[in-house]
């Protein structure tokens, strides 16, 4: 295969913090290319260079022999690289025709040429398996996982894509959205594509790359053919270190049961849901996207209305809202991070204390370095690595974040914790670090509740698990009862 986009020695650095120090990268024609890191491993900053939204500090890049070096991400497309990103950045009240063609519209006669701009559009979404998708209606009406197959589609729809960066494609997709884009993956590899495709889940960079390159501390420490790179061996580089078990089990007792929830309806989902969820127990929840699990979690906590049914806190049945539900011991960690767990304009310290301001200065009052030493604390405690606890939350790397979100719930000393996608979005490294958290917690007598699409995590983190389908909740089962086929079945309905 010849090299389509190569990099040599490529250094960027924003003010003191060296993001990339002297990476080497090819990406080849007709190739998936996977590149994987530890957050804040650099890959970012590489794909955004790529991609004309950063100028490097050093180095060269070429595209198809000639230099390469983007003004902006304008040029950057014009000269045929197209990037997708993990974060939708679609204009939500125009339809997929207009998102799929926003500043690159087609003109004849001096208008624009809506039949061309329909006609390509509806040839992307088949391609990509939504050709059902009505294209005039505002994107804000479609769910997550269509928005991202818009964004996908506004990608391939430029006919002089010759590399096509997708970042966590599949972080908003559902199973058969993510089969139906391998499926399309494979048809552009066919067709010459060069495809640099990031992901912090290993299988899917197994299922659908031609090689990988590993990158850790702004530097490439590995590349190869995926059929020659184990997946213990890209975490291992990616870490420093050999990562042994990423799912710790400490022996555990459940106790007395804390959470009791007793035919659970909310206005939409769930439909039916029970369980009880015992101290030093780790209850698990999975199913397809869509199937009534974060909402199951918010109507506990108190976002979502109950229309029938009974959530019992110790026993104790009481009107919920989320800070009667604190004032109970009861935390939720939202599966949007950035919408709902965290104010990205505050710093971390702010984060990390704001449910729980008693105790930091005198009433109606915070003293700055009383909690600035709280959070350094818990900083050090969950390995939150920031330049200080001033430093604004959004400037973190994904890891990092979550760790600050989950650091508020243990420093609220909350009991039962209400998990949604612990670990969605982060890399290896850092989920190891959040499942040996979690299962710190369970031993500590803490009570988790923990909702996940990632089966592997349901078996190899939680005690028991249930599965959610079409809104019913099923009954809990213990782990070792349990198969991936069986759970991934039954949450399609079919057991």
């Amino acid at each position: 295969m010849s090299s389509r986009l190569s990099v040599r020695a490529l250094r960027k650095s924003f003010g003191a913090t060296r993001a990339l120090a002297g990476v080497d990268f090819d990406a080849a024609a007709g190739e998936v290319h996977a590149l994987v890191g530890e957050n804040g491993a650099g890959k970012s900053t590489l794909v955004e260079i790529l991609a004309g939204s950063l100028r490097p500090d050093e180095g060269e890049m070429a595209l198809d022999g000639s230099p390469y070096r983007p003004s902006g991400p304008l040029d950057a497309a014009v000269r045929g690289v197209a990037m997708v990103h993990q974060e939708l950045s679609l204009v939500p009240h125009l339809g997929a025709v207009e998102n799929v063609w926003l500043g690159r519209e087609p003109v004849r006669g001096g208008l624009l040429d809506r039949e061309r701009m329909r006609r390509t559009s509806a040839a992307a979404m088949a391609m990509l398996g939504h050709s059902e998708v009505d294209l005039d209606v505002p994107v804000r009406r479609l769910p997550v996982a269509v928005q991202q197959v818009v964004e996908i589609a506004r990608a391939i729809a430029r006919p002089n894509t010759r590399v096509l960066i997708l970042d966590e494609p599949t972080s908003s997709l559902a199973r058969g959205d993510v089969e139906r884009l391998f499926a399309t993956l494979g048809r552009l590899r066919s067709e010459g594509l060069a495809i640099i495709y990031i992901s912090h889940v290993l299988e899917e960079v197994q299922a659908i790359a031609d090689r990988v390159t590993v990158l850790r501390d702004g530097t490439t420490v590995g590349s190869g053919a995926i059929a020659d790179v184990s997946a213990t061996a890209m975490v291992s580089m990616m870490a420093g270190r050999d990562v042994a078990e990423i799912f710790p089990r400490s022996p555990r007792t459940a106790g007395a049961v804390v959470l009791e929830v007793t035919g659970l309806a909310g206005a939409l989902k769930p439909l039916a849901a029970g369980f009880e969820l015992r101290a030093g127990e780790i209850l698990g929840i999975g199913g397809l996207v869509g199937s009534g699990r974060t909402e199951l979690l918010r109507a506990i906590f108190g976002l979502d209305p109950v229309v029938r049914g009974a959530v019992r806190v110790r026993a104790l049945a009481s009107p919920a809202s989320p800070w009667r539900r604190l004032a109970e011991g009861v935390g939720l960690l939202s599966e949007d991070r950035k919408g709902e767990g965290l104010a990205l304009a505050l710093s971390v310290a702010d984060n990390l204390t704001l449910s729980r301001l008693t105790g930091l200065g005198p009433p109606g009052f915070v003293l700055p370095g009383r909690q600035a030493a709280v959070a350094d604390s818990w900083m050090g405690r969950l390995g939150i690595r920031a330049a200080s606890a001033s430093q604004p939350v959004r400037h973190l790397s994904g890891g990092n974040q979550q760790k600050v979100a989950l650091a508020r719930l243990l420093y609220h000393d909350v009991d039962v914790l209400l998990l949604d996608e612990p670990t969605r979005g982060i890399d290896v490294a850092s989920k190891a670090q959040i499942y040996e958290l979690i299962d710190a917690l369970a031993k500590s007598g803490k009570a988790v509740l923990l909702v996940s699409s990632y089966l592997p995590e349901l078996l190899g983190v939680c005690d028991r698990v249930a599965i959610m389908a079409r809104g019913r909740l099923g009954p809990p089962r213990p782990v070792g009862d349990l198969t991936e086929h069986g759970l991934l079945m039954e949450a399609m309905g079919q057991s």
